[in-house]
């Protein structure tokens, strides 16, 4: 991963304001990398497995959802880390609802289904705009009954694609 990839997987962590215990939806697995930062904050190995949160990552290509899986399991991350192949542009609502869900490609609006799926109190960072460029990374907070958003800035990232995502 490059030296900028490393910082926005960062910068999407420190929005996520992510705590041990907490129970996280990512939507677009790559690798599987950005999964297990997530992991090492929720489920930390120092920690006893009972107070452990849980990462449920969706990849919609099947190539990658297998090798993030492979990797993952090399890592010794499967037992804090869910891969799943799916359209993560609807979300995953058996395990919902979540404390922080993040999404790591672009997508045109916000996505209705990860707002519902996301615990109130909860957090969504996600990039919305155009396909590759003039896009905005946006964390919404969800309150109640409604939710507020936040723009962190001017972003890059791949389209987000199925249901919710860019036609392409």
């Amino acid at each position: 991963m490059s030296l900028v990839g490393r910082n926005m997987v960062s910068i999407m962590n420190e929005a996520l304001e992510l705590e041990v215990g907490y129970k996280v939806l990512e939507v677009g697995a790559g690798s599987g990398w950005h999964a297990a930062t997530i992991a090492e904050i929720v489920a930390p190995s120092d920690v006893v497995r009972e107070k452990w949160g849980h990462v449920y990552t969706v990849e919609i290509v099947r190539e990658l959802a297998d090798s993030a899986r492979v990797k993952i399991e090399k890592a010794g991350f499967s037992d804090r880390i869910t891969v799943i192949c799916a359209d993560g542009s609807e979300g995953y609502a058996q395990e919902a609802p979540y404390d922080r869900v993040v999404v790591t490609a672009a997508a045109p609006d916000i996505p209705k289904p990860l707002t519902e799926q996301l615990k109130t109190g909860g957090i969504l960072v996600i990039p919305v705009g155009g396909t590759y460029l003039y896009q905005t990374l946006v964390r919404v907070r969800k309150m109640d009954s409604r939710l507020v958003e936040e723009n962190l800035g001017g972003v890059a990232f791949v389209p987000l694609t199925g249901k919710y995502g860019h036609r392409l």
